[in-house]
């Protein structure tokens, strides 16, 4: 197991700037000399400041090593927000990434069990030749805290839980890499039984006293999958024992589609979409490289749409017209209502971003200039 850091996309980057910090230093709140808060807009977490600095996550970026697909990073974090939405209310509480579990308490609770690991939440190796699966991939820590007077005090926490739908291994070094698929009842038991173990230790954590814990559970998906996974179940728990679980209905589907035999009449309306978004931008343009679409769905719905646009631009002014008519494209041909941002690319940087947050109707862009 190493540390890694997410590499999250720039598109996505503009977005949390965007959404999250845009108000930073200009009309966020402010009640004591030690911390302040972002603004917030459109359903989105003001933000903790501590000393005039953002407040990070004191365990960022820590998963086992064997995940080598970027897209489950990116919708482990972003799906979790969308967990905790429903149980902490964006208009009561203020979102601070965690603060409660160290790198090094979650390296250890991602390892295996050891003598000199006890608190190891993945089984012991067993036999090299046919090893037990390491089941738990990641796990991430959201902290929610309210203004108490002159302070700021926690009132909730999220838990996420990464859970492998299949596991790597070798049985020598240099040997072929072999692959054990994980049923989905498996993941399910193995995420509970570790989401258990998780609550009870953090509510042994100091200053977390008797808050609500949500402990929410995601799918990692296979490391060639061109979509992320999903969070399938979470749980609300005021002591120290998880009495049940409420299921959530979430999918990724990459578009446009393989086959039409796979699409129902919803996914196929969006599917035509952005198909027709595709095949202008290609036509007016014809130095692509690719376009795809990595779209979200909860309870059957369409609630979200990142977009890869691969270019063979070398000049600012191309570059410059392609966004502007990518802007005007994304308005006319992709769905109304949801979130959407499209990153468009050569082979080597990004070139540009074009974006539309939760709750707004038009579209704005970013043109990275090129030194």
């Amino acid at each position: 197991m190493k540390r890694k850091a997410k590499k999250i996309a720039v598109s996505a980057a503009v977005l949390m700037c965007t959404v999250l910090l845009a108000s930073c230093g200009f009309g966020g709140k402010s009640s004591s000399k030690n911390y302040s808060t972002t603004g917030s807009s459109n359903g989105t977490y003001q933000g903790v400041i501590k000393n005039g600095r953002y407040r990070t996550s004191k365990a960022r970026g820590i998963n086992v090593s064997q995940n080598d697909n970027q897209y489950n990073l990116k919708s482990f974090e972003s799906g979790l927000t969308q967990v905790s939405k429903r149980v902490f209310s964006t208009k009561s509480y203020i979102f601070q990434e965690g603060q409660y579990l160290s790198s090094g308490t979650i390296e250890n609770w991602l390892g295996r069990k050891t003598k000199s690991n006890p608190e190891g939440l993945n089984p012991a190796q067993g036999k090299k030749s046919n090893p037990n699966p390491v089941y738990i991939q990641q796990i991430e820590e959201q902290d929610y805290m309210q203004e108490s007077g002159n302070s700021m005090k926690l009132r909730g926490i999220t838990i996420g839980i990464g859970i492998n739908s299949e596991y790597n291994y070798q049985t020598k070094t240099g040997g072929p890499t072999l692959t054990k698929k994980i049923s989905d009842s498996e993941v399910r038991r193995q995420g509970e039984i570790a989401a258990q173990k998780v609550l009870q230790r953090v509510r042994k954590k100091s200053g977390v006293g008797n808050v609500p814990i949500v402990i929410a559970l995601y799918k990692q998906a296979p490391d060639d999958s061109l979509v992320g996974g999903t969070f399938f179940a979470y749980s609300k728990n005021s002591g120290n024992t998880i009495s049940s679980w409420r299921k959530l209905n979430y999918k990724n589907v990459v578009l446009p589609k393989a086959s039409a035999a796979t699409t129902n009449s919803s996914d196929q309306t969006d599917d035509d979409s952005f198909s027709n978004f595709k095949s202008q931008i290609q036509s007016f343009f014809p130095n692509l490289s690719g376009v795809t679409a990595q779209a979200q769905y909860e309870n059957g719905t369409l609630s979200g749409m990142h977009i890869t646009v691969t270019t063979q631009f070398y000049s600012q002014s191309e570059i410059t017209s392609f966004t502007q008519y990518i802007t005007r494209a994304a308005k006319k041909y992709l769905p109304n209502g949801i979130p959407i941002d499209i990153k468009i690319q050569s082979d080597s940087e990004i070139q540009a971003v074009v974006y539309r947050n939760a709750g707004s109707d038009n579209f704005q862009s970013h043109i990275f200039d090129s030194y």
